[in-house]
């Protein structure tokens, strides 16, 4: 039963057996040698690989999980896919002699109910073993697949109502047996995928573990098992040291929120989630109790181990950004997930789409919960994004290709305090590459029309939220198009007074007699010459508007990120002169009547609420 084995899967880990008093200096200096290798790892499976999604936007991360199934060292990556990578490891771990794991072995994984994330997020690991034959640690690499195997190129079925439909489920595969790559079960997974690029990707995250594993093991030689696991110990005990002091800092008690998805796939509105943060001292109990648990939803079903590994992002950005992200961050909280809800679904329900929506929503109550907490760190970890437009053709030699519309654009970058929205892409990923647009048209026949920011696009604050951008992409010959908009209802929220993020909108065959709006899920056919125009919300605000520096508003609309309109009416600035001479200065006398005006409407509708 899998509420069964995510009990399992999550419950805490022992320290690893050591006799070893390794100094702090020398347990920072292993640390940082891990740390290393991991990135080493990264960079390997970045060049390597033949997808675009892996070696162009970089949607791959590495970790290292001790032999107790610890996360003890995380790389640059996108952070979501560090803090699930350990419970997949986990599972076989807890299979260790099923699966005879020995030296030279490399195994995948990809089950969402042994673990896993959603079915994409492809976890190929080594397991490290010293000298003497004694398990040390795993080699973990994990990045985002382009195909699945299941009904959909791309693994996201808008009606799935089962696992099985979204593609091939892998709880644990040994792919290479002491060196030797199992070629039949290679072939075997490379045949359930449809692109031809699959078995270059996974070629490379072979490569990349086994590389890691073999630096492991020189690391092992020069320390010793001993210091090296000492040393293991250390840094998860410092880490769970320093995030209670700073749950410490918090003031006790229960901090609640509500966000909520537009809809499912097939339009049930309003999908809820609940969270409620609770601080007690230095513990820290996250609790969903009240989130949406309707068993007819599709498509918005969030897998336990992502789950916990979202929570985990948006509270890792709320204390010290120094704190070293390992299992030590896991042991100072406690997670209340019921059974059967949507962020912790029962066994074979889909989960492509989940680790969009609900996983964003739970980042985000968890950091509107926490923004009158630790204000100086309430950003949001999402990206609202429902599913970019996905389009799918046909090369001449009859192999498929798929443009997932993850190039250029801006979206979801919300202000925090002291700091305004900047970039394109929200900080939840990490260093995540969005591929150019010009590497989009020489792989695909698509032209990229144009890749403008939204003015007023941003959500209005003391800290302005970063404007979304419009993106207008025309196909130049037939094409099959999928999409599922969510956002336009609900938007990425504000934070301590700040205004909400423009809404999410979608339109295909734009510029004709037949353009329409997609009101929830599309998918269809595209004649050449079709355009499509995805509007991107941008970031939320932080703190009230009428606060923000007029000059800053000033040069906003200088900028062009904020309208003349936008500043009189949001921010309450008036400004004189033009913005086609490039004259505009601040009325401070206009300026202060009119705010004065405005932030006594805001007390009485205060007052009334």
């Amino acid at each position: 039963m899998s509420f069964e084995l995510n009990k399992l899967l999550a419950a805490k880990r022992e320290p690893l057996p050591t006799s070893s008093e390794l100094d702090p200096v020398t347990a920072s200096i292993i640390r940082g040698a891990l740390e290393t290798i991991c990135f080493e790892a990264c960079a390997h499976l970045g060049r390597a690989a033949s997808s675009p999604i892996i070696n162009q936007s970089n949607e791959r991360n590495s970790s290292i999980i001790d032999s107790n199934g610890r996360l003890v060292v995380g790389s640059v990556g996108t952070p979501h896919l560090t803090f699930v990578t350990q419970l997949t490891v986990r599972y076989g771990l807890m299979h260790l002699e099923d699966y005879d794991w020995g030296p030279g072995d490399v195994f995948l994984g990809n089950d969402p109910d042994h673990g896993g994330g959603h079915l994409p997020d492809y976890n190929v690991y080594a397991p490290v073993f010293d000298d003497d034959g004694n398990l040390v640690m795993v080699q973990a690499l994990q990045a985002h697949q382009g195909d699945t195997g299941g009904k959909d190129p791309g693994g996201f079925t808008l009606e799935a109502t089962d696992i099985f439909t979204e593609g091939l489920a892998i709880p644990c595969l040994k792919l290479v047996h002491r060196g030797e790559k199992r070629r039949d079960v290679i072939k075997l997974v490379e045949r359930n995928n449809r692109f031809a690029t699959f078995s270059g990707d996974l070629a490379a995250m072979i490569g990349g573990v086994q590389m890691a594993a073999r630096e492991h093991q020189a690391l092992i030689r020069k320390y010793g098992t001993d210091n090296v696991r000492a040393a293991l110990n250390y840094s998860v005990e410092n880490t769970e040291s320093r995030f209670r002091e700073e749950i410490a800092k918090w003031p006790d008690g229960t901090y609640e929120s509500d966000v909520w998805i537009d809809a499912d796939t097939q339009g049930t509105p309003d999908v809820h989630v609940h969270v409620a943060c609770k601080v007690k001292g230095d513990q820290l109990t996250v609790d969903l109790t009240g989130t949406d648990d309707r068993q007819n939803l599709v498509g918005v079903w969030n897998t336990f181990g992502n789950t916990r590994g979202y929570i985990m992002i948006q509270l890792g950005s709320m204390v010290d950004p120094t704190i070293p992200k390992n299992e030590g961050l896991f042991n100072a909280v406690e997670f209340v997930i019921p059974e059967g809800c949507i962020a912790h679904p029962p066994p074979n329900k889909p989960a492509a789409l989940g680790s969009f929506h609900p996983a964003c929503e739970i980042t985000e109550a968890v950091c509107i919960a926490l923004s009158n907490v630790v204000p100086e760190r309430a950003q949001p970890q999402v990206y609202k994004i429902g599913m970019p437009n996905a389009v799918i053709g046909f090369y001449d030699n009859g192999m498929m290709w798929m443009d997932q519309g993850v190039d250029s654009r801006s979206m979801d970058v919300s202000a925090v305090k002291g700091v305004d929205g900047w970039g394109s892409c929200p900080a939840s990923l990490g260093s995540l590459l969005l591929s150019m647009a010009e590497e989009s048209e020489a792989r695909f026949p698509v032209m990229n029309v144009s890749r403008e920011m939204t003015t007023d696009g941003g959500g209005a604050g003391q800290w302005r939220g970063a404007p979304g951008s419009l993106n207008v992409k025309k196909v130049l010959e037939p094409v099959s198009a999928m999409a599922w908009m969510v956002s336009a209802k609900h938007p990425l929220r504000g934070m301590c007074g700040g205004d909400d993020a423009i809404p999410y909108s979608n339109h295909f065959l734009v510029g004709t007699d037949k353009e329409y709006k997609i009101e929830l899920v599309e998918s269809t056919q595209l004649p050449t010459g079709a355009v499509m125009a995805y509007q991107h919300g941008g970031g939320a605000g932080f703190g009230l508007a009428i606060d923000r520096d007029a000059d800053a508003v000033k040069e906003d609309v200088l900028d062009e990120y904020v309208s003349l309109a936008a500043a009189k009416d949001k921010y309450g600035v008036v400004l004189t002169g033009s913005l086609e001479e490039y004259d505009l200065e601040v009325d401070r006398a206009a300026t202060e009547a009119l705010r004065s005006t405005m932030r006594s409407k805001q007390n009485e509708q205060g007052a009334q609420q």
